[in-house]
């Protein structure tokens, strides 16, 4: 053997953490066997000069994951095992050289730096964790060095050309996503959440678990992540409504995410987490001073959750390559651990990984043996120079095949474990296997001992019911029976007055417009019907036909309707407010046929109007939505309130041309009526009764128009509005025009033909005549009280002037009298008694009184 072996290797060679300045004494290590003691000189020569070959280990004895603690007896177990066996590296001896890494990659950057540059050479190293492990990993292909993991789950470390050399007997991480998704898709889960310290092993685990729910249409709705802090990521899992939870992180952490999820109140029937399963069984009942949390606490937060593990002890009594089966393993275990309770020894689960990891190791060094032999080398020739005798370890390594205390035993093409996955659920604070899952196969192994705290697996959301909301029944059944009996009421007053329309009254009010105007209002009472008419009595494929008839009754029975009212007003505005240049017009006869095509012009522009809307953007059903409810007898349900519509793509816009020209047509309306209060027709015997229909039905639309748009989501109030604004303004206007005239021609006997009615006035004149000639008597009867009191002063004054006369004829001489002007000789000249007075000679003070 070389006493020393140098270590010629270029700075630039080193990583830049594992590159520092060192002495020249510390660039040699020696493989060479120590020198016996002089007590063994007498020894066989066989017994000392099996040569060592050096393992260099790192087992968290603490930390994150304190895998160490049960996985350094049973790599130890395995090494005297192979030590003692004489058809395994018969000419050689494997030694462990073991640090505690504490599962932190600071820490093993140090200690990776003292295996490395402390004698002797190792051959292999051996890894714990996955932060740890990707750190020496990416760093032993610099020294040509195999790197061989027991505890490594981390994704990213499947990449070949970022770790070429790397191996784990412990599976990836991403074993556990396809059977969290095949348990998704089992408990029909569709949303999902996560949350995962930072890390790189759980970001790739979680970056591929994503990939797969895209894959099998399953949504990560909420991603959360912490470094060192839970609280706030727990926070927002509460506040987004999260109820499947995938976890990803240390046990440490664990308890802190448990404590913060005891104290958000995330956990129970509503709620299920999934955990990684190489957790300590007892990891939530460890007294942590991290949280405050008690074991009372976390036991009931932890209640219910799902682990997914590697299987990593082999379920069936089988005697593998170490010639020990996995019970007999465990004994051995329990032996080594002095009797130390399993659940408090961090690694108890994975210590078979651990074992079959140094078998693995000792059989892929044993075969190589030959290979290097037949190249004259041995594997005491190993420096961290020699790629050869590396290529052969990682070729044995990657072809091994064995049974294991964990399984079969064999690596993919990345260097990873494949094996399958355990189901746990934990029951009543212990965990109890409820399944097997074969990635492979793609094969579910299902016990059917799942136990939920509710009736079964909950909802991976919160149950979102809808409901549509309907109109009143008893509002639309009352309302309906005042449009049938105003439909009714219209019908009696067409009727009549059809029936008398060869009554001089009748005809002189126009009775083929008054006709249009019932016809008109029954079209806007049958109306009423379909806007009651909603998803409770209809199907959603039949609502647009309602919608339509909705539309069209309405339309056109106010054109009809207030087409008529308004053609008799505006042809009364028209004719008979003129100036009096123009009053020989009056005399004019009216021409039906004018009435007729107003009323035909006001029809056909709403036709017209409602049949382009129907074409360029027909009406449809929209469904509104309302914000959910909560009902009180379940807090895991939320309603949809939802209430349907009619409506098009540009409805606001159409609304807005349609109530635009109504509405001045009403405000038009008013004014004609306003204007023509104090006209007298004979023509248009109606027009003050049509005038005050005008005003009722211009206020009640003005009103409800814009009412009716504002309550639109108050499917009642909106209803009722509307309805009762047609119902009310139809029978206004019935009751206006057609009442009055139903009472005179009952009272009076006016009935079926003019003849009959002139018998029974004795003249042609009609009401409008007769009390003008009242109001002339009125007035002359006045006029001659008036004349006659002027008459009686006139007499007054005429015997007064007399009296005064007379006295200053007896003061003067008879002689002296001269003669007075003509114009006062007689004075009974200027009143004569049996003249009457002039109007012009009246004191001013009665002027008033005579022209009242």
């Amino acid at each position: 053997l070389s006493p020393s072996l140098p270590l010629s290797l270029p700075p630039s060679s080193l990583p830049l953490s594992l590159s520092p300045s060192l002495p020249p004494s510390s660039l040699s290590v020696s493989l060479s066997p120590p020198p016996p003691p002089p007590s063994s000189l007498c020894l066989p020569v066989l017994q000392w000069i099996r040569r060592r070959l050096y393992i260099g280990a790192l087992f968290p004895m603490s930390g994150g994951w304190p895998g160490g603690q049960a996985c350094m007896p049973s790599a130890q177990m395995a090494l005297d095992l192979v030590n003692n066996r004489s058809d395994i590296l018969p000419d050689y001896e494997l030694e462990l050289i073991h640090y505690d890494s504490m599962c932190d990659p600071g820490e093993a950057t140090k200690l990776l730096y003292d295996l490395l540059y402390t004698e002797p050479i190792k051959i292999v190293l051996m890894p714990g964790c996955s932060g740890v492990s990707t750190l020496v990993a990416e760093a032993a292909r610099m020294w040509n060095l195999i790197v061989l993991s027991y505890g490594s789950s981390s994704p990213a470390l499947s990449n070949r050309q970022r770790f070429p050399t790397f191996f784990r007997t412990h599976p990836s991480a991403t074993l556990h996503n396809p059977t969290r998704v095949r348990l998704f898709q089992k408990w029909k889960w569709t949303r999902i959440a996560t949350i995962q310290q930072t890390t790189e092993v759980f970001t790739s685990t979680l970056d591929d678990l994503e990939q797969r729910t895209k894959e099998a249409g399953i949504e990560i709705s909420v991603r959360q992540s912490f470094l060192t802090d839970p609280a706030v990521a727990v926070k927002n899992l509460k506040r987004q409504d999260a109820r499947i939870i995938v976890g990803l992180f240390y046990e440490t952490e664990a308890r802190k995410v448990f404590c913060e999820v005891f104290k958000e109140k995330l956990y129970g029937k509503k709620y299920v987490w999934f955990l990684i399963g190489w957790y300590a069984d007892n990891w939530f009942k460890i007294k942590d001073p991290a949280i405050n949390c008690t074991v009372e606490n976390m036991t009931e937060a932890v209640e219910g959750h799902v682990t997914t593990e590697i299987v990593m002890l082999n379920p069936e009594t089988v005697r593998g390559v170490s010639n020990m089966t996995s019970q007999e393993f465990i004994a051995a275990l329990m032996s080594r651990l002095g009797g130390k309770n399993p659940e408090d020894t961090g690694g108890f689960q994975e210590a078979p990984l651990a074992y079959d990891a140094v078998w693995a190791l000792a059989l892929a060094l044993n075969k190589t043996v030959a290979p290097l032999k037949a190249k004259g080398r041995r594997l005491e020739d190993f420096n961290y120079n020699n790629h050869d005798i590396t290529s052969e370890i990682y070729r044995a390594l990657n072809t091994s095949s064995f049974e294991g205390v964990s399984g079969q035993v064999v690596f993919d093409a990345q260097g990873s474990r494949m094996a399958m996955t355990l189901i746990e659920q934990l029951q009543g604070g212990s965990y109890k296997k409820i399944g097997y899952y074969d990635s492979s196969q793609k094969n579910l192994s299902w016990f059917g001992n799942d136990v939920w705290i509710g009736a079964g697996p909950p909802a991976d959301r919160t149950v979102v019911i809808e409901e549509y909301r309907f109109l009143s029944q008893k509002l639309f059944a009352a309302v309906s029976v005042f449009a049938g009996l105003g439909i009714l009421f219209g019908i009696v007053c067409l009727t009549f007055n059809i029936y008398n329309g060869n009554v001089r009254y009748i005809q002189n009010s126009q009775p083929y417009l008054n006709n249009m105007t019932a016809v008109g209002c029954m079209m806007a009472l049958a109306a009423v019907f379909p806007l009651g008419i909603d998803g409770h009595h209809v199907h959603r494929s039949q609502f647009p036909v309602v919608c339509q008839f909705r539309l069209w009754l309405l339309g056109l029975g106010f054109s009809l309707a207030y087409g008529s009212m308004f053609t008799k007003i505006w042809w009364v505005h028209t004719l008979f407010t003129k100036k009096d240049e123009k009053k020989e017009k009056k005399k004019q006869h009216l021409e039906p046929w004018k009435l007729y095509a107003t009323v035909g012009v006001l029809l056909a522009i709403d036709f017209l109007s409602l049949m382009i809307w129907q074409i360029v953007d027909p009406l449809h059903v929209t469904v509104e939505k309302f914000t959910k409810e909560a009902p009180k007898e379940d807090l895991d349900v939320l309603i949809q309130p939802l209430l349907e519509h009619c409506s098009s793509e540009k409805m606001n816009t159409w609304l807005g041309v349609v109530y635009g020209y109504k509405g001045l047509l009403l405000l038009l309306g008013i004014f004609l009526a306003y204007e023509t209060k104090s006209v007298s027709t004979e023509k248009i015997n109606d027009h003050r009764a049509v005038g005050m229909a005008i005003y009722n039905v211009a206020v009640l639309c003005l009103i409800t128009a814009p009412v009716t748009m504002i309550l639109s989501s108050q499917q009642d109030a909106s209803f009722a509005f509307a309805a009762l604004a047609v119902v009310f303004s139809a029978y206004i206007t019935l009751v206006v025009l057609f009442v009055p005239k139903m009472r005179r021609l009952i009272t009076r006997g006016e009935w079926q033909s003019e003849q009959q009615d002139t018998l029974k006035t004795g003249s042609s004149t009609n009401n409008n005549d007769e009390e003008k000639s009242r109001q002339l008597e009125r007035e002359n009867r006045e006029l001659q009280k008036i004349i006659q009191e002027k008459e009686e002063r006139v007499s007054a004054l005429r015997n007064q002037l007399a009296e005064r006369q007379a006295l200053r004829n007896r003061r003067r001489p008879s002689s002296d009298n001269h003669a007075l002007p003509p114009s006062f000789s007689n004075s009974s000249s200027l009143y004569p008694a049996d003249s009457k007075m002039n109007r012009n000679h009246c004191h001013n003070s009665q002027i008033p009184l005579l022209y009242k």
